[in-house]
């Protein structure tokens, strides 16, 4: 019989290996793991029970607020406000730091999260995510501010998503390598399914809107006519694969191989950077990637070099296996 790797036993394991553990990272991972399949459930039966659809409010983005976006909020927010780990949380649905309440004990870590991406696509059934990342407290004083929050990725202690859909399956990274989860309904466990993930070199898949064609730069279109054209000995064309939600685009591309993109695009003047987020989407999306051996970048430098100026900045992303992302950047470099 094979031996069966809870998500708890991973986590205490590794917790094991590092001598000045306090135990905080381990509980906060725990709490992740449990607010997951919290909403998990909620995802399920989102058909069934009237939470499809949209609240009437705007978040801070502009956005209507999907039913089920409020509950993942609500369900992240409550799981983490208590446990004494946290020193501040922000997410993509509120405007600014999210303070712990004075009653509870703090901790000395940073949570920034998109409770559910991929949100506006449920109705169609679409797979959808949570999206997480960590970092350390660095100010001095008692409660965290966004200073503590406005951290580049490269000081990210924990980053990674849950994705759900047929299955849910959570996958993340502590700087020692990528992991990922399935949750067996039955048993309630987040059950280890993918060990030590590595993205191929290379993928024969790229990954993006391409109805924006018409507004990219010149060097991201040649790029695409390149991976769409006919030459074989290239190992060209690609296969076009895009959902339209980052977490399943993403981890599609973590596991086949390939480059996902969501470049700067001309289309809305008020979106010059396009859609995503740096510090809650591209930021943990990168640290997953590169601790798989894979490359993310923002068309410039690397995603984790960046230092979020503010907690709702945004961002382009070219995200997938070196060889993708470098051929990419090429033709960036060479026609802008």
């Amino acid at each position: 019989m094979s031996d069966i790797i809870t998500i708890e036993r991973h986590i205490l394991h590794h917790e094991r290996e590092n001598p000045e553990a306090t135990g905080q990272l381990t509980r906060l991972l725990y709490q992740i793991a449990y607010a997951s399949k919290v909403v998990s459930h909620e995802v399920r039966r989102a058909g069934l029970i009237d939470i499809i659809g949209t609240t009437g409010d705007l978040n801070v983005q502009g956005e209507a607020v999907e039913k089920l976006d409020a509950i993942a909020e609500e369900t992240f927010y409550a799981a983490f406000d208590h446990i004494g780990v946290l020193c501040c949380m922000t997410s993509e649905e509120v405007d600014d730091v999210i303070p712990i309440p004075a009653q509870f004990d703090l901790g000395k870590y940073t949570l920034a999260f998109d409770p559910l991406d991929g949100s506006s696509n449920i109705a169609a059934n679409v797979n959808v995510g949570t999206i997480f990342s960590v970092h350390r407290k660095i100010t001095h004083g008692r409660d965290g501010n966004a200073q503590d929050l406005l951290q580049p990725g490269r000081r990210q202690v924990v980053a990674g998503y849950v994705m759900y859909g047929s299955s849910t399956m959570m996958v993340y990274t502590t700087g020692r390598g990528v992991y990922g989860f399935t949750l067996e309904p039955s048993m309630g466990e987040f059950l280890l399914s993918h060990p030590d993930i590595r993205i191929p070199e290379q993928g024969k898949i790229f990954s993006c809107n391409m109805g924006n064609y018409r507004y990219w730069s010149e060097g991201v279109r040649k790029y695409v006519d390149d991976v769409m054209s006919t030459d074989q000995e290239r190992g060209r064309p690609y296969s076009s694969r895009y959902i339209g939600s980052l977490v399943a685009d993403a981890h599609r591309t973590l596991l086949y191989g390939g480059i996902f993109m969501y470049p700067m695009d001309y289309k809305d003047p008020k979106k010059p950077k396009g859609k995503l987020r740096l510090l809650y989407e591209a930021s943990p999306m990168a640290f997953v990637f590169e601790q798989a051996g894979g490359k993310a970048t923002n068309g410039d430098i690397p995603i984790l070099d960046v230092k979020p100026k503010e907690l709702h900045e945004r961002t382009p992303l070219f995200l997938g296996s070196k060889r993708d992302v470098d051929e990419a950047m090429q033709f960036i470099k060479q026609h802008g």
